[in-house]
């Protein structure tokens, strides 16, 4: 018989902080966090979700929440950076992974198709975060936006007599093309094979950038 109180070693105890029994190391136990805060973010949306929400689908106390993140913003910019990091790596590593430019714009385009396939409805966090106009999301998303211009850009450059102004503009109508498409994808509930729908659309862009002349063809 017991008092009703957990002693310990038996499941369902609590330490003084809230927590459950199993202590995490502290970056395990922030990327849980980071995974729970996601999963409210994205079913609720910045504004109406709560550090309580998190916590609750954490399983974890509020202090301890707090002594990882000390706001709900913080939470939510360290999301938007991992997923935006994720985002840039992606869209470098398929321009870098070939010296074929037409197979560079179909892995570009996969890049987008495959980062809003993987993360989910998540891929709003990036693309349409109700909280976009706070100017440190924005800066972020800007700062995400601009690393892929550039990547592109640079390719671009490199391969033609295009100067940076130009490739730039290039590049951003490349990509805003693989964003919004890919968004679409998604939103249509991927009435597409994906890659049928990259083949599709990597192939309208190219018929477009393959007319600026490489250097050695110009």
């Amino acid at each position: 018989m017991t008092d009703g109180r957990h002693e310990p070693g038996r499941g369902g105890g609590v330490n003084s902080a809230g927590e459950g029994r199993v202590r995490l190391p502290r970056s395990e136990r922030r990327a849980q966090l980071l995974r729970a805060a996601q999963d409210v973010f994205v079913s609720k949306g910045y504004h109406s979700t709560s550090m309580d929400d998190i916590a609750e689908n954490a399983g974890v106390s509020k202090p301890v929440l707090y002594q990882h993140f000390t706001s709900k913003l913080e939470l939510y910019l360290a999301l938007l950076d991992g997923r935006a990091a994720e985002l840039v790596g992606q869209v470098r590593d398929a321009l870098q992974s070939t010296e074929d430019n037409k197979e560079r714009v179909n892995r570009a385009m996969r890049a987008y198709f495959d980062f809003v396939d993987a993360q989910g409805e998540a891929f709003r966090l990036v693309f349409e975060s109700d909280q976009r106009n706070d100017p440190e999301v924005s800066e972020r998303v800007l700062k995400m936006e601009a690393e892929c211009v550039q990547a592109m850009a640079e390719t671009i450059m490199a391969d033609t007599h295009v100067d940076k102004a130009r490739a730039e503009l290039l590049a951003t109508g490349l990509l805003g093309n693989a964003e919004v498409s890919a968004r679409k994808w998604i939103a249509s509930g991927r009435a597409i094979p994906k890659d049928e729908a990259v083949q599709l659309m990597s192939t309208l862009a190219w018929r477009g950038i393959s007319h600026f002349p490489r250097d050695d063809e110009a």
